[in-house]
């Protein structure tokens, strides 16, 4: 058989791809992005595909986070910090509930493009092309900001190289230290509508107080004050993509050079189709978005492609079905994937299937329909004897008001306060962390059920 070549996408049925009237630009910024140094490096991609793959087994837990649709617009160093530091708090929290490490992914330094459910929207009488993110065109509603620019790949690049930067900083400059991120959390746990998490704040008070005092902190022990943390987005520019693909000198495969891990979303996941082909022979950890139209042949027609040497670690199964709707769709995928002997990551993405429009005209998602979810995904697993493996939100640090519900009860007529998002509505900064600690309870359980009887 002939080897897999990065180009191979292009004889492929593509969806949800933008068609670029400059043919000349689009193939001028491709040669120039094909130039620069690739944003990821496949040493560590390998060292994420080998924690998911412990996390397959129970013995690490994933969470991944962070932004709906990144934007040049907001592109700044707080922006950057607010969601890495929520995520930092959260990973804290989910392992203390876990007692197992936590694997921190970022939806962060690439996720520019978005697919849509029309290529095409109305507003005012004027039919114009979707937006797909600022990586292909601008949400400004206008003629002229809707034509997709190749020349807009460069600046994502550039932001992306960036963010990475920073993220990179952040890790192992001491802002990571986990002292100092516990106490962050604790001016969550000390409001009055937070009551209900401080015990369990105590309780990692007490943890680490122990710790100190026996000399366990991040002056005498580097990994208490450095963290793993990888970038991630959905695989859908494939332009994009296929310009920052490289060959690791080391194994000779390839490598999505754009970030640690890729998915492949709930509509670009034909067997036959560039996506998946793209996808398929790149060595990265994959995610596969799986919502109710997955059936089991189709599940596993993806696994036998994505996944031919069953590797651990490689793939990624992102749930993503709505409140009330788990219990219909999970149970048949996790026979599917049983029945194949598949090695995966599951993964809940409570946020995609829960989206509604308010009575105020606002797309929301309330925070009860996402956790109702969570407690679906976990409850299926311990049914079937499977292993609950992460957690997939729409997140930010920024105090937005996009999703209703939480501690600090963000309503209907909240929404317009700070609606910022660019595309879907995202967690605020304390919304994640109750989060966090809701889903800490659920691992906390469950551990408790797996914990072998003590014998006299």
């Amino acid at each position: 058989m002939r080897e897999w070549q990065k180009t191979d996408w292009r004889n492929k049925p593509r969806v949800q791809m933008p068609d670029y009237p400059d043919a000349a630009a689009l193939s001028g910024v491709e040669a120039h992005l094909s130039k620069y140094p690739p944003l990821v490096f496949a040493g560590e991609a390998r060292r994420l595909k080998a924690a998911l793959g412990k996390a397959s087994r129970g013995e690490a837990f994933l969470l991944q986070g962070g932004d709906c649709a990144e934007s040049f617009k907001d592109f700044s160093a707080d922006a950057i910090r607010d969601t890495f530091k929520v995520m930092l708090q959260m990973a804290m929290v989910l392992t203390y509930g876990a007692k197992v490490p936590v694997v921190k992914v970022g939806r962060m330094a690439g996720q520019f493009a978005k697919p849509r459910s029309a290529p095409t929207e109305v507003a005012g009488g004027q039919e114009l092309p979707s937006y797909r993110g600022d990586i292909i065109n601008e949400l400004e509603f206008t003629p002229e900001a809707r034509i997709p620019d190749p020349e807009k790949m460069m600046q994502a690049y550039t932001q992306a190289a960036a963010t990475l930067n920073l993220l990179r900083a952040f890790s192992t400059g001491g802002f990571a230290d986990v002292h100092r991120v516990h106490q962050w959390t604790l001016g969550f746990t000390d409001r009055e509508e937070s009551e209900q998490y401080r015990a369990m704040a105590d309780r990692i008070s007490d943890t680490l107080d122990f710790m100190n005092a026996a000399g366990l902190n991040g002056e005498t022990n580097h990994e208490l004050a450095t963290v793993e943390f990888y970038t991630s987005h959905e695989a859908l520019l494939l332009e994009y993509e296929e310009a920052l693909t490289r060959v690791d000198s080391t194994s000779g495969k390839w490598l999505a050079g754009s970030g640690h891990m890729i998915w492949i979303g709930d509509r670009t996941r034909q067997p036959d189709g560039a996506h998946v082909e793209f996808c398929a022979g790149v060595q990265n950890p994959i995610g596969l978005k799986c919502g109710p139209s997955m059936t089991s042949g189709h599940l596993k027609a993806l696994m036998a492609r994505l996944n031919p040497a069953n590797e651990a670690g490689r793939l990624t199964l992102i749930t993503r079905f709505g409140a009330g709707s788990v219990g219909e769709h999970l149970p048949r995928l996790v026979k599917a994937v049983e029945e194949e002997g598949a090695n995966v990551v599951w993964t809940c993405d409570p946020m995609h299937g829960n989206t509604i429009k308010s009575a105020t005209g606002y797309k929301t998602r309330p925070f009860d329909s996402v956790l109702r979810e969570v407690r679906e995904f976990f409850a299926i697993h311990k049914a079937e004897g499977t292993v609950p493996g992460g957690v997939h939100f729409e997140m930010t640090g920024s105090d937005v008001t996009e999703c209703t519900g939480g501690v600090r009860a963000v309503t209907e007529e909240d929404l317009s306060a700070r609606y910022h998002t660019a595309c879907d509505p995202r967690l605020n900064a304390s919304q994640s962390l109750e989060l966090a600690f809701l889903v800490a309870e659920e691992l906390s359980a469950r551990r408790t059920v797996l914990a072998p009887a003590k014998t006299g």
